[in-house]
């Protein structure tokens, strides 16, 4: 409107060829869909100000996560992706002639793209840091934060496209107050580099269409990278280039008239060159840094894809209290996992989002309102319907929560809207949205070491949730362990004696204290192998515990020195051994020597009331001596301690044995295997049952079962060659004695 209040525009048509758009672009009268679409934001008077305010906290973010990512723990996962990043420096600095990064079994990581790993690859290698210096992985969560922050950033710039600059203000301050998403841009160099790809390709496939016929030479860069960086993490980069397929047409066909576009030559071209230009170019951007990709450029990143569809990787995860396999976790699992660990403001403007679509849909353009829905609903879906398997909380779904915060900044953004000129009533609504903020914010100030480790009250906060679900499932505490140690004057460079250390997390604990050379020797023992081996300190997280162990308040055990806590609960403990008594106890009863190893175990319970795996191993010394009820006693001392125990809970079956009584060993057996399916010993014994009651071709199923599970199983092979030469087939039998003649 000019200032003489006379209309520019709406006293007379617009002569041909001076409207908005070119007479190419649009044959037919505009439609209420077209014209909704050509709609910029709502400006109003605040706008350069906001503008001002959301580059402030943009930068202050940045500098925030930057500062933060030097404080961090070393993700346990980098085992692969340090060794895959050396092996793609090699790659690439040969020129290809070394091919160690084309087929890598531990991990699968050749499957995976490289363009972090070659980045931060070579970028230590040019500073000159090893894996075995913090520098080294100082570098690498640097970058990962700087991508979190890219991902923040074309999260909020989506937004603001939509909606305008105090949108996209609420998504950066939503998102920089999300502690998952915070603590993953720390160390996470999977999921964080592949979001922050995932939400450049997403805000930059709105900015081009947005500009169509003419897009920014800028946003067309920026589509081509996002896409590319996507597909170089992993092969899920390439549902991007789908959505722009999706979207690219959608757009084509809503503004340009619907069907009749198809005789509209120039108006094809044009889409064609922007749609398919940028997808290729993000496809060879992303095959450049993935070797095994090169390969087969057509051919292998759809069979990464393939393989990833369903994670080969299945590991013991807590869910609700249970232990389970993450093949086993029922379908909402991703979703109780979101609902529990985002922070308030996020689930109440994503519900809010239901609620209030069809203003939504009204109020900004439909189709960014609805990619924004499509990015964040559709990965999640898709998971669950595929009944995929994930683990570690809904981290392989973090690039769907970036779309998921800007969804839940246009219903804030919204309903603050509604009441346009109630300075009051804005006040409230962001008030509310402020008060659901709150303690997420509170628990990154307070928590800035491992902010992933968060759960909303919703749950209880992270101390509701302890011993319910996993915390540090990275065990990045280990880092604040091991500086206690060194705070405490155990660790040092003039040490006296060595050190050892036991613990299940090996590798940031080994790259933490390599500097302290052959004074420090590190042991992998597993939780429930603790008592393996001797050790002086352990260092334990809460991953891979029974979680009524730890519900039961039984853990950290009676021998911590130190605990690390996040929220109130505790995530790591820092064990002392001085007396060795479970070690050698157990030592002593391998070795048949029952008195010692009573002696020694029964000491070692008698200083840590709490070790399960020293009630266990006294009760499998008192059924070795025929101390039927002490054995019984000692391994429900066990099951009290942790009821998911296999050796004690196997122990009760073989106590009923001992007693004749088959009816209830066979039903602590079945119970031993509802617990911990991978439970060979509970199999055999079984199989014993069964061959007892005249049932050779169950108790021959139960043998294999458990042959599957432990192929070195010997007592299971010797079982099943005897039931075979009992029903006259030497030939099966043989089989077995000559499997059993290759064991070592």
């Amino acid at each position: 409107m000019a200032k003489s209040g006379k209309s520019t525009s709406s006293k007379q048509p617009h002569p041909p060829g001076s409207s908005r758009n070119p007479p190419s672009t649009i044959r037919n009268p505009p439609s209420a869909i077209q014209n909704r679409l050509e709609r910029p934001p709502v400006d109003s008077p605040a706008d350069p100000l906001l503008r001002k305010i959301f580059w402030g906290v943009a930068a202050l973010g940045l500098i925030v996560l930057v500062v933060l990512s030097f404080g961090s723990g070393i993700n346990a996962d980098d085992k692969f992706q340090v060794d895959y990043s050396q092996k793609l420096v090699n790659y690439y600095g040969t020129f290809g002639k070394d091919t160690s990064a084309l087929n890598i079994p531990d991990g699968n990581m050749h499957l995976y793209g490289g363009f972090f790993e070659v980045a931060t690859g070579f970028a230590n290698k040019t500073f000159g840091f090893q894996p075995t210096d913090l520098a080294y992985h100082n570098v690498r969560h640097v970058s990962s934060a700087i991508l979190g922050w890219v991902a923040i950033l074309c999260a909020a710039l989506f937004a603001r496209l939509v909606a305008g600059w105090r949108a996209g203000l609420i998504t950066l301050i939503i998102m920089l107050l999300s502690p998952r998403f915070v603590g993953d841009s720390l160390m996470n160099p999977k999921d964080i580099p592949f979001a922050a790809g995932y939400m450049m390709a997403i805000y930059n496939l709105a900015a081009v269409l947005e500009r169509m016929p003419n897009p920014r030479r800028w946003n067309l860069i920026g589509l081509a990278a996002g896409l590319g960086i996507a597909l170089a993490i992993r092969a899920g980069g390439l549902l991007p280039f789908a959505m722009l397929g999706l979207f690219g047409g959608l757009h084509l066909l809503l503004k340009n008239g619907g069907f009749a576009v198809f005789s509209n030559g120039p108006v094809l071209k044009k889409y064609a060159l922007v749609v398919v230009g940028t997808g290729v170019a993000g496809y060879i951007l992303a095959l450049l840094f993935w070797p095994y990709a090169l390969q087969a450029p057509l051919k292998n990143p759809f069979v990464a894809l393939s393989k990833f569809a369903d994670l080969e990787v299945k590991i013991r995860v807590l869910y609700e209290g249970v232990n389970m396999m993450s093949d086993k976790t029922p379908w909402h699992y991703p979703l109780k996992w979101m609902l529990y660990t985002i922070p308030l403001a996020a689930i109440l403007g994503f519900v809010g989002s239901f609620l209030w679509l069809p203003q939504l849909l009204k109020k900004y353009n439909p189709l960014w309102v609805s990619l924004a829905l499509f990015a964040a609903i559709f990965p999640v879906f898709y998971v669950i319907y595929k009944n995929s398997v994930i683990h570690d909380g809904w981290r392989h779904l973090t690039f769907a929560y970036p779309p998921l915060c800007v969804v839940a900044a246009l219903v804030w953004n919204e309903r603050a809207g509604f009441f346009q000129g109630k300075k009051y009533a804005q006040w409230a609504v962001f008030g509310v949205m402020g008060l659901s903020l709150a303690d997420a914010g509170a628990y990154i100030a307070a928590n800035p070491k491992f902010p992933y480790t968060y759960f909303n009250p919703l749950v209880g906060g992270t101390e509701g949730a302890f011993g319910k679900f996993e915390t540090d499932y990275w065990g990045v505490s280990v880092r604040q362990g091991i500086e206690w140690l060194e705070q405490q004057g155990v660790l040092k460079p003039d040490m006296p004696e060595m050190v050892v250390i036991a613990t299940n997390m090996y590798y940031p604990a080994r790259q933490l204290t390599a500097k302290y050379g052959d004074k420090v020797k590190l042991k992998y023992l597993k939780w429930e192998k603790r008592c393996d081996d001797a050790w002086d300190y352990a260092l334990y997280p809460t991953r891979f515990l029974d979680g009524a162990t730890l519900q039961k308040g039984l853990w950290p055990p009676n021998n911590a020195v130190h605990i690390v806590e996040a929220g109130g609960a505790p995530v790591l403990a820092v064990l002392k051994d001085n007396n060795k008594n479970c070690a050698l106890g157990m030592a002593a009863m391998k070795i048949g020597d029952y008195p010692t190893a009573v002696e020694k175990l029964r000491a070692e319970v008698a200083n840590v009331p709490d070790n399960d795996l020293a009630w266990a191993n006294l009760g499998q010394v008192y059924l070795n001596l025929d101390s039927l009820e002490l054995g019984r006693a000692a391994a429900q001392k066990a099951l009290e301690i942790s009821p998911d125990d296999v050796q004690a809970n196997n122990l009760i079956g073989m106590y009923w044995l001992q007693k004749n009584d088959v009816a209830k060993a066979k039903s602590q057996f079945e119970a031993a295997l509802k617990k911990e399916p991978s439970n060979p010993a509970a199999w055999y014994y079984l199989a014993l049952i069964a061959r007892s009651e005249g049932d050779n071709q169950t108790a021959l199923n139960n043998l294999m079962s458990a042959i599957k599970i432990a192929p070195n199983f010997r007592p299971a092979y010797e079982l099943s060659a005897q039931i075979y030469e009992a029903e006259g087939n030497p030939q099966a039998a043989q089989q077995f004695r000559a499997a059993l003649g290759q064991m070592k």
